[in-house]
């Protein structure tokens, strides 16, 4: 397994990116570069590919392997490199971890698949099975709203001492939870332990947390960015300050009416910033003129657009 001087635990701020995308089938090169250098511009910690946020399950086989390859010649080594491989095919997560591995990544993040729910021991079991196979470490992610099953506490502490299991990223929105994660691995300081909702990262951040995963870094990298040095710093008065305007920027998921909003949301802002294309995987599609409007009064108020 490599490495890739993958610093241990992984923390700060990781952006799940979005996948910039010009038709169905296509990658908006340019904007994908642009989306990059804007991101790293705010001095994120690393970046996350083909999450949630990425529409990773929505995307072809093609495009989840140009996707990685022309990210990490963007990046080129600037900042660690995580891909998501989750896939209902066992034998697919591998072929693109080894993709993966091929094009420079640091690391993997592997979700439960999301077909068949698996019971906690069948899924133990899986991470088992497959974590020997990986040629980069691995990051284990838990999205139950997606994946129809919840890590539980005792499968992350048992999963955890799998050689080449580093961390773990929690989007099960339970602050309790996460508190409860924090307290099983409180003795395992090398692994890392990330949040996915933005809302909670000082939070998590202030107990123990390693850093996270917010898909709004992909519009304000740099809001997150200090929202994390302030909670590494207990700096209660600068994290309440910067709370304020992450609850400005979490408009922007609801200006549609379904759960693809989040997505279609932040597409949408980084359209208006002329970063990249707000085009959407099928079967979604990119928000109106309507929401178009609404999400540039978020911007307007957040001082991101004139």
């Amino acid at each position: 397994m490599q490495e890739r001087f993958l610093k241990k635990p992984l923390t700060g701020i990781i952006p799940p990116l979005v996948t910039p995308l010009a038709d169905e089938n296509s990658l908006d090169c340019p904007g994908l570069e642009k989306l990059i250098e804007h991101v790293l511009k705010g001095g994120v910690h690393g970046l996350f590919l083909l999450g949630t946020t990425g529409e990773g399950p929505s995307l072809s086989l093609k495009l989840k392997y140009q996707m990685v390859k022309r990210s990490s010649e963007i990046v080129n080594r600037r900042v660690p490199l995580l891909v998501g491989i989750t896939d209902t095919s066992f034998a697919e997560s591998i072929n693109l971890a080894e993709h993966a591995a091929e094009c420079g990544a640091n690391a993997l993040v592997l979700a439960p698949p999301y077909y068949f729910p698996p019971g906690q021991q069948e899924l133990l079991e899986y991470f088992e099975h497959i974590t020997p196979k990986l040629p980069l470490p691995l990051f284990l992610y838990n999205m139950p709203a997606m994946t129809k099953v919840n890590i539980d506490v005792d499968t992350l502490c048992k999963a955890s001492e799998i050689d080449g299991v580093i961390g773990f990223k929690d989007s099960s929105c339970s602050m309790i939870k996460f508190h409860e994660y924090i307290a099983a691995m409180k003795d395992k300081t090398a692994f890392s332990l990330l949040i996915g909702p933005e809302e909670l990262l000082a939070e998590s951040v202030l107990f123990g947390g390693s850093g996270g995963i917010p898909g709004g870094a992909n519009i304000f990298p740099q809001l997150y960015v200090n929202i994390y040095n302030a909670a590494k710093k207990g700096d209660i008065t600068t994290i309440l300050e910067l709370q304020k305007k992450i609850f400005i920027l979490r408009k922007l998921y609801s200006c549609g009416q379904y759960t693809s909003s989040l997505i279609k949301g932040i597409k949408c802002a980084l359209n208006c910033l002329d970063i990249c294309s707000s085009f959407m995987a099928e079967p979604f599609n990119a928000f109106g003129q309507k929401q178009s409007k609404e999400i540039i009064k978020i911007l307007v108020e957040l001082k991101l657009k004139n």
